[in-house]
């Protein structure tokens, strides 16, 4: 279940994403009322070219994101950092506005849940580290990846777009 400082945190950072994906506000205002899941966050790393995005091979989903479980009394952006952390070895600024915020199932036995993904800026040459047996690697943004979840690779794409472009809501 998710506390109080975690679903507010959520919240906010939901109104402030730049995508939203699966009606996840409206969502997200129903879950208000009851019990919710906890929630996951990840994060869109790109190099300063928004030409590649960083993947984490998980065991199960295929190639996706850095990220994971938002832990209780753990704010979303918090969550995401850590998670970056533990799976790639970085540590990132994340920039100011969530890149997207939508509703999915995690696992096939899992209620849907709220995920939020930020984003990060980071050079390709920097090392790379992270846990065993999910390694991360940059991917070219024009290359497809094998993923259980295949529309990020369109959501992504579009989100960096729009950094490239200096859309002026993602650069706030």
């Amino acid at each position: 279940m998710v506390d109080q400082m975690t679903l507010e945190a959520a919240v906010c950072d939901a109104r402030l994403a730049v995508l939203e994906f699966d009606d996840a506000r409206a969502w997200l205002d129903h879950a208000r009322q009851e019990p919710t899941e906890p929630f996951a966050a990840e994060v869109w790393v790109t190099d300063p070219a928004f030409s590649h995005i960083l993947l984490v091979k998980h065991r199960v989903r295929g190639w996706v994101p850095p990220g994971g479980k938002v832990e209780c009394g753990e704010t979303p952006r918090a969550a995401a950092v850590r998670e970056l952390k533990e799976e790639t070895g970085l540590s990132a600024e994340l920039l100011p506005a969530p890149a997207a915020v939508t509703v999915r199932s995690y696992r096939a036995d899992w209620c849907p849940t709220l995920g939020l993904s930020y984003a990060a800026v980071i050079g390709l040459d920097v090392p790379l580290g992270g846990e065993s047996g999910q390694p991360p690697k940059w991917v070219d943004m024009d290359e497809e990846w094998e993923s259980v979840f295949p529309e990020d690779r369109d959501r992504i794409r579009a989100y960096l777009r729009r950094l490239a472009a200096g859309h002026p809501v993602a650069a706030r």
